[in-house]
Protein backbone atom coordinates (compact mmCIF):
# COMPACT_ATOMS: atom_id res chain seq x y z
CA UNK A 1 0.00 0.00 0.00
CA UNK A 2 1.24 3.47 -0.86
CA UNK A 3 1.96 5.84 2.05
CA UNK A 4 -0.20 8.36 0.18
CA UNK A 5 -3.28 6.17 0.63
CA UNK A 6 -5.15 4.37 3.39
CA UNK A 7 -7.02 1.11 2.69
CA UNK A 8 -10.37 0.70 4.45
CA UNK A 9 -11.05 -3.04 4.31
CA UNK A 10 -13.27 -3.57 7.37
CA UNK A 11 -16.38 -2.64 5.41
CA UNK A 12 -18.67 -4.62 3.04
CA UNK A 13 -17.30 -2.49 0.20
CA UNK A 14 -13.60 -1.72 0.73
CA UNK A 15 -12.09 1.53 -0.50
CA UNK A 16 -9.00 3.71 -0.42
CA UNK A 17 -8.74 7.23 0.94
CA UNK A 18 -6.01 9.86 0.95
CA UNK A 19 -4.67 10.91 4.36
CA UNK A 20 -4.03 14.35 2.83
CA UNK A 21 -7.83 14.75 2.69
CA UNK A 22 -8.81 12.69 5.73
CA UNK A 23 -8.23 15.40 8.33
CA UNK A 24 -10.78 17.76 6.74
CA UNK A 25 -13.96 17.04 8.71
CA UNK A 26 -16.38 18.35 6.07
CA UNK A 27 -15.03 16.41 3.10
CA UNK A 28 -15.79 12.82 2.12
CA UNK A 29 -14.01 10.92 -0.61
CA UNK A 30 -12.89 7.48 -1.63
CA UNK A 31 -11.52 5.28 -4.40
CA UNK A 32 -13.41 2.02 -4.65
CA UNK A 33 -11.91 -1.31 -5.72
CA UNK A 34 -13.32 -4.22 -7.69
CA UNK A 35 -14.46 -5.92 -4.45
CA UNK A 36 -17.85 -5.97 -2.75
CA UNK A 37 -20.22 -6.45 -5.69
CA UNK A 38 -22.25 -9.10 -7.48
CA UNK A 39 -20.96 -9.16 -11.06
CA UNK A 40 -19.39 -12.39 -12.42
CA UNK A 41 -16.16 -12.60 -14.42
CA UNK A 42 -14.85 -10.78 -16.39
CA UNK A 43 -16.39 -7.89 -14.41
CA UNK A 44 -15.88 -9.51 -11.02
CA UNK A 45 -17.23 -8.11 -8.89
CA UNK A 46 -18.06 -4.41 -8.09
CA UNK A 47 -18.38 -3.31 -11.70
CA UNK A 48 -19.77 0.23 -11.98
CA UNK A 49 -19.50 0.56 -15.76
CA UNK A 50 -22.73 0.52 -17.77
CA UNK A 51 -21.15 0.07 -21.20
CA UNK A 52 -18.81 -2.91 -20.74
CA UNK A 53 -21.28 -5.76 -21.33
CA UNK A 54 -22.40 -6.44 -17.76
CA UNK A 55 -26.10 -6.94 -16.94
CA UNK A 56 -27.55 -3.50 -16.04
CA UNK A 57 -29.42 -5.05 -13.10
CA UNK A 58 -26.14 -6.25 -11.62
CA UNK A 59 -24.50 -2.88 -12.20
CA UNK A 60 -27.37 -1.17 -10.40
CA UNK A 61 -27.09 -3.67 -7.54
CA UNK A 62 -23.41 -2.76 -7.27
CA UNK A 63 -24.30 0.93 -7.03
CA UNK A 64 -26.85 0.17 -4.32
CA UNK A 65 -24.26 -1.85 -2.41
CA UNK A 66 -21.50 0.71 -2.37
CA UNK A 67 -23.70 3.69 -1.59
CA UNK A 68 -25.36 1.81 1.26
CA UNK A 69 -21.98 0.70 2.63
CA UNK A 70 -20.63 4.25 2.62
CA UNK A 71 -23.86 5.90 3.78
CA UNK A 72 -24.58 7.83 0.57
CA UNK A 73 -27.88 8.38 -1.24
CA UNK A 74 -27.90 6.53 -4.54
CA UNK A 75 -30.08 9.17 -6.19
CA UNK A 76 -27.60 11.93 -5.32
CA UNK A 77 -24.66 10.44 -7.23
CA UNK A 78 -23.68 12.83 -9.99
CA UNK A 79 -21.49 11.80 -12.91
CA UNK A 80 -20.77 12.37 -16.60
CA UNK A 81 -20.60 10.53 -19.87
CA UNK A 82 -16.82 10.30 -20.00
CA UNK A 83 -15.35 11.11 -23.42
CA UNK A 84 -11.57 11.46 -22.82
CA UNK A 85 -11.63 15.23 -23.04
CA UNK A 86 -11.01 18.12 -20.66
CA UNK A 87 -14.51 19.58 -20.18
CA UNK A 88 -15.39 20.19 -16.51
CA UNK A 89 -19.02 20.73 -15.43
CA UNK A 90 -20.13 22.74 -12.37
CA UNK A 91 -22.75 21.10 -10.13
CA UNK A 92 -25.17 22.76 -7.72
CA UNK A 93 -28.47 22.14 -5.94
CA UNK A 94 -30.43 22.75 -9.14
CA UNK A 95 -28.35 20.45 -11.31
CA UNK A 96 -27.33 17.13 -9.79
CA UNK A 97 -28.14 13.43 -9.84
CA UNK A 98 -27.42 11.05 -12.71
CA UNK A 99 -25.27 11.93 -15.70
CA UNK A 100 -24.99 15.63 -16.60
CA UNK A 101 -23.60 15.14 -20.11
CA UNK A 102 -20.36 14.58 -21.98
CA UNK A 103 -17.43 15.68 -19.82
CA UNK A 104 -14.53 14.28 -17.81
CA UNK A 105 -14.81 16.24 -14.60
CA UNK A 106 -17.17 17.79 -12.08
CA UNK A 107 -16.82 20.57 -9.50
CA UNK A 108 -19.10 21.86 -6.75
CA UNK A 109 -19.45 24.09 -3.70
CA UNK A 110 -22.78 22.50 -2.76
CA UNK A 111 -22.75 20.06 0.17
CA UNK A 112 -24.35 16.64 -0.12
CA UNK A 113 -23.61 15.90 -3.79
CA UNK A 114 -21.23 12.96 -4.40
CA UNK A 115 -19.26 13.67 -7.59
CA UNK A 116 -18.39 10.36 -9.27
CA UNK A 117 -16.13 9.22 -12.12
CA UNK A 118 -15.23 5.70 -13.31
CA UNK A 119 -11.86 4.19 -14.18
CA UNK A 120 -9.99 1.12 -15.42
CA UNK A 121 -6.38 2.39 -15.90
CA UNK A 122 -7.18 6.08 -16.48
CA UNK A 123 -6.13 8.53 -13.80
CA UNK A 124 -8.45 9.70 -11.01
CA UNK A 125 -7.79 13.30 -9.98
CA UNK A 126 -9.44 14.68 -6.83
CA UNK A 127 -9.14 18.25 -5.56
CA UNK A 128 -10.31 20.20 -2.52
CA UNK A 129 -10.10 23.85 -1.50
CA UNK A 130 -10.64 24.10 2.26
CA UNK A 131 -10.81 27.91 2.12
CA UNK A 132 -13.64 28.15 -0.41
CA UNK A 133 -15.02 24.72 0.60
CA UNK A 134 -15.10 23.52 -3.00
CA UNK A 135 -14.16 20.18 -4.50
CA UNK A 136 -13.74 18.50 -7.86
CA UNK A 137 -12.96 15.23 -9.58
CA UNK A 138 -11.65 14.36 -13.04
CA UNK A 139 -10.81 11.41 -15.28
CA UNK A 140 -7.65 11.45 -17.43
CA UNK A 141 -6.39 8.66 -19.66
CA UNK A 142 -3.63 9.41 -22.13
CA UNK A 143 -5.97 11.63 -24.14
CA UNK A 144 -7.09 13.51 -21.04
CA UNK A 145 -3.48 13.82 -19.92
CA UNK A 146 -2.52 15.27 -23.31
CA UNK A 147 -5.55 17.61 -23.08
CA UNK A 148 -4.30 18.68 -19.62
CA UNK A 149 -7.52 17.72 -17.86
CA UNK A 150 -5.91 17.98 -14.41
CA UNK A 151 -5.08 21.62 -15.10
CA UNK A 152 -8.57 22.21 -16.50
CA UNK A 153 -10.05 20.96 -13.23
CA UNK A 154 -8.09 23.51 -11.21
CA UNK A 155 -8.82 26.32 -13.66
CA UNK A 156 -12.54 25.52 -13.53
CA UNK A 157 -12.50 25.77 -9.73
CA UNK A 158 -10.73 29.12 -9.99
CA UNK A 159 -13.19 30.49 -12.54
CA UNK A 160 -16.40 29.19 -10.97
CA UNK A 161 -15.64 29.53 -7.27
CA UNK A 162 -12.73 31.94 -6.93
CA UNK A 163 -10.42 29.23 -5.60
CA UNK A 164 -6.76 30.01 -5.09
CA UNK A 165 -4.70 27.00 -6.24
CA UNK A 166 -2.17 27.58 -3.47
CA UNK A 167 -4.91 26.81 -0.94
CA UNK A 168 -5.81 23.53 -2.60
CA UNK A 169 -4.97 19.88 -2.00
CA UNK A 170 -5.07 17.45 -4.93
CA UNK A 171 -4.57 13.71 -5.29
CA UNK A 172 -3.64 11.51 -8.22
CA UNK A 173 -5.34 8.16 -7.65
CA UNK A 174 -4.68 4.56 -8.70
CA UNK A 175 -4.04 4.28 -12.44
CA UNK A 176 -1.87 2.28 -14.78
CA UNK A 177 1.72 3.01 -13.87
CA UNK A 178 4.94 3.68 -15.76
CA UNK A 179 5.85 0.07 -15.03
CA UNK A 180 3.06 -1.24 -17.31
CA UNK A 181 1.80 1.46 -19.67
CA UNK A 182 3.56 0.98 -22.99
CA UNK A 183 2.45 3.30 -25.78
CA UNK A 184 3.31 3.83 -29.44
CA UNK A 185 4.14 6.65 -31.87
CA UNK A 186 0.74 8.44 -31.78
CA UNK A 187 0.79 8.84 -28.02
CA UNK A 188 4.48 9.68 -27.92
CA UNK A 189 3.99 12.52 -30.39
CA UNK A 190 0.98 13.87 -28.48
CA UNK A 191 2.84 13.80 -25.17
CA UNK A 192 5.82 15.59 -26.67
CA UNK A 193 3.58 18.33 -28.02
CA UNK A 194 1.57 18.87 -24.83
CA UNK A 195 3.68 18.24 -21.74
CA UNK A 196 6.43 20.13 -19.96
CA UNK A 197 9.71 18.19 -20.11
CA UNK A 198 8.04 15.28 -21.94
CA UNK A 199 11.15 13.11 -22.17
CA UNK A 200 11.15 12.68 -18.39
CA UNK A 201 7.72 11.03 -18.72
CA UNK A 202 8.80 8.59 -21.46
CA UNK A 203 10.96 5.49 -20.93
CA UNK A 204 12.02 3.68 -24.14
CA UNK A 205 11.17 -0.02 -24.32
CA UNK A 206 11.45 -1.23 -27.94
CA UNK A 207 11.68 0.56 -31.27
CA UNK A 208 8.85 3.09 -31.58
CA UNK A 209 7.47 2.38 -28.09
CA UNK A 210 7.91 3.81 -24.59
CA UNK A 211 6.37 3.52 -21.18
CA UNK A 212 4.37 6.61 -20.23
CA UNK A 213 4.23 7.94 -16.66
CA UNK A 214 0.69 9.31 -16.38
CA UNK A 215 1.04 9.60 -12.60
CA UNK A 216 3.77 12.20 -12.86
CA UNK A 217 2.32 13.87 -15.94
CA UNK A 218 -0.89 14.66 -14.07
CA UNK A 219 0.89 15.53 -10.84
CA UNK A 220 3.11 17.92 -12.80
CA UNK A 221 0.06 19.60 -14.35
CA UNK A 222 -1.39 20.14 -10.89
CA UNK A 223 1.88 21.65 -9.67
CA UNK A 224 2.04 23.86 -12.76
CA UNK A 225 -1.50 25.04 -12.02
CA UNK A 226 -0.19 26.23 -8.66
CA UNK A 227 -1.79 23.60 -6.38
CA UNK A 228 -0.33 23.88 -2.90
CA UNK A 229 -0.21 20.17 -2.06
CA UNK A 230 -0.23 17.25 -4.49
CA UNK A 231 -0.12 13.58 -3.46
CA UNK A 232 0.22 10.57 -5.75
CA UNK A 233 -1.16 7.14 -4.85
CA UNK A 234 1.50 5.30 -6.88
CA UNK A 235 -0.79 2.27 -7.17
CA UNK A 236 -0.68 0.62 -10.59
CA UNK A 237 -4.04 -0.79 -11.64
CA UNK A 238 -2.41 -3.28 -14.03
CA UNK A 239 -0.04 -4.58 -11.34
CA UNK A 240 -2.92 -4.74 -8.84
CA UNK A 241 -5.67 -6.01 -11.14
CA UNK A 242 -6.99 -8.29 -8.40
CA UNK A 243 -7.78 -5.07 -6.50
CA UNK A 244 -8.67 -2.70 -9.35
CA UNK A 245 -10.13 -3.09 -12.80
CA UNK A 246 -7.50 -2.69 -15.51
CA UNK A 247 -8.41 -2.46 -19.19
CA UNK A 248 -4.81 -3.25 -20.14
CA UNK A 249 -4.25 -5.88 -17.45
CA UNK A 250 -7.58 -7.59 -18.12
CA UNK A 251 -6.94 -7.66 -21.88
CA UNK A 252 -9.81 -5.35 -22.75
CA UNK A 253 -12.50 -7.26 -20.86
CA UNK A 254 -12.90 -5.43 -17.60
CA UNK A 255 -15.28 -3.55 -15.37
CA UNK A 256 -14.95 -0.04 -13.98
CA UNK A 257 -14.21 1.11 -10.44
CA UNK A 258 -15.24 4.51 -9.15
CA UNK A 259 -13.85 7.41 -7.19
CA UNK A 260 -15.98 10.03 -5.49
CA UNK A 261 -15.66 13.27 -3.58
CA UNK A 262 -18.37 15.10 -1.64
CA UNK A 263 -18.68 18.17 0.56
CA UNK A 264 -20.51 18.03 3.85
CA UNK A 265 -22.15 21.07 5.39
CA UNK A 266 -19.53 23.01 7.33
CA UNK A 267 -22.26 24.32 9.66
CA UNK A 268 -23.13 20.85 10.99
Amino acid sequence: MSAATHYHHHTPVPYYSFPAFDHYPHLRHGVLTRHGGVSPAPWQCLNLGWTVGDDPARVESNYQRWTAALGLRRADLTTTWQVHGNRILPVDAGNFGGSLGKADGLITRTPGIPLVQRYADCTPILAYDPVRHACGIAHAGWQGTVARTAQSLIRAMQCEFGCEPADMVAAVGPAIGPCCYEVGPEVIAAVRQSQTDPESLLSPTRPGHVRLDMWQANARQLHEAGVGQVVVAELCTACHRHTFFSHRGDHGQSGRFAAFIMLEDSDT
